[in-house]
């Protein structure tokens, strides 16, 4: 767009000067990214409304009485935000964007080309079976392909002859107890723990979140998300259950559906 591209994030942005001063040494075209955008804080928030609206900044000078109301007409910008939470950006906030987008995860294809391309970048040799390998355990997400990928660098280079073979793509992915879906050790904790220890469910978030020994917004935010997506968990008003896939993924027996025998005395 031959444009300047500002980027920052909602914690980083803690005052209203803050964010006056970024906005203000704007140009006319450029582009405000604000990732995390529902963690800005709600007076900080209030300061974007105007510049959105009316391309204008409103400023206090002054305290008290003499307290004067300033305001200052900024070049048109595009504003930019991201978040993964949309419920908790406020009403007001939410209703002033033009647009909004919602990213799914990445299909098998995409993340092979993402993984092509960074290993032309970090010259890593690797064979298209063991980019496979990769592709089908980074949970559609291109960042943790590029970590995968390291991982399995560091390993051809230290274990096997440096080049990113199936045979190594799996040694490697193994040992870091990634399986072949792209489930990690916490997600299959999770997992069991709901399966094994609460019959399959419902269990409650923090329930789970206890047993596990984790914080309930990881495993809602980071873990919850893919398990969903693979239909190995369900979401019912009760709390959270596993689903037939997840014991069929586990090498469970599924007995959910057998009714209770009688016993006579």
């Amino acid at each position: 767009m031959g444009v300047n591209l500002r980027i920052t994030s909602g914690p980083a942005v803690e005052r209203t000067g803050d964010l006056a001063a970024i906005i203000t040494n704007l140009h006319s075209g450029d582009i405000l990214f604000i990732d995390e955008i529902h963690r800005l804080n709600r007076a900080v928030e209030e300061v974007l409304y105007p510049a959105m609206e009316d391309f204008a900044l409103d400023l206090i000078i002054g305290k008290g009485p003499g307290a004067k109301s300033l305001r200052l007409n900024l070049p048109s910008f595009t504003l930019i935000g991201a978040t993964t939470r949309f419920a908790l950006l406020s009403p007001p906030l939410r209703d002033r964007f033009g647009a909004v987008y919602r990213f799914d995860f990445y299909d098998q294809e995409s993340i092979k080309r993402i993984l092509q391309r960074s290993a032309r970048i970090l010259g890593i040799k690797a064979e298209d079976e063991g980019l496979d390998e990769i592709t089908s355990r980074a949970r559609g997400t291109p960042r943790v392909a590029n970590r995968l990928l390291k991982r399995v660098r560091d390993y051809a280079q230290v274990i096997a002859d440096g080049v990113a073979t199936r045979e190594v793509a799996i040694d490697a992915l193994s040992k870091l107890e990634i399986d072949s879906i792209g489930l990690d050790e916490t997600d299959r904790k999770v997992l069991y723990t709901i399966i094994e220890k609460f019959n399959g469910g419902p269990v409650g978030l923090e329930t789970i979140a206890a047993a596990i020994g984790e914080e309930s917004d990881t495993i809602m935010d980071v873990y919850e998300p893919y398990l969903l997506q693979l239909g190995f968990l369900e979401r019912t008003p009760r709390g959270r259950l596993a689903t037939r896939l997840a014991y069929k993924h586990l090498d469970l027996p599924y007995d959910k559906e057998t009714p209770p025998q009688a016993t006579l005395l």
